[in-house]
């Protein structure tokens, strides 16, 4: 695949994502209005993001075919865990705008900003960790 349909792909999966995350976020702190609802918004709109933009890149950016169901949760564990630091980033972007403005407005935007970024260095963790030709292990049985 040539690098700028690529990037552009990639782009629009990262905004896919991106909106179902913030959606998510923007509905969860009006269904819940307790001392947590922003850590909760947070949390749900990654488990709303995450799944999407996992599927989106092993389908369209990384053409990768899982051999099996054990070999696809594999995957999607290591391709959470390479979510953990750009996920640090994303939400410690968020927080921070809130905690400085004070406004879903600024809070939504240092999402956005966090995710853009943090999209940046998941490609390449991903690349270069997750959607590699290897065999999987096979599974061990007691």
């Amino acid at each position: 695949m040539r690098v700028g349909r690529l990037m552009l792909l990639y782009t629009l999966f990262a905004a896919i994502s991106t909106i179902a995350n913030l959606a998510t976020q923007m509905v969860m702190v009006r269904l819940y209005v307790g001392s947590f609802a922003i850590p909760v918004s947070v949390l749900a709109g990654t488990a709303v993001g995450l799944p999407i933009k996992y599927i989106l890149d092993k389908l369209y950016i990384f053409r990768f075919a899982t051999q099996s169901t054990w070999h696809d949760g594999r995957l999607f564990l290591v391709y959470s865990v390479t979510a953990i630091v750009t996920t640090a980033l994303f939400w410690g972007t968020e927080f921070l705008l809130h905690w400085l403005f004070g406004t879903e407005a600024m809070r939504l935007l240092g999402a956005a900003i966090g995710l853009t970024f943090g999209y940046i260095i998941k490609y390449r963790l991903d690349a270069r960790f997750v959607f590699v030709d290897r065999p999987p292990k096979p599974r061990e049985r007691n």
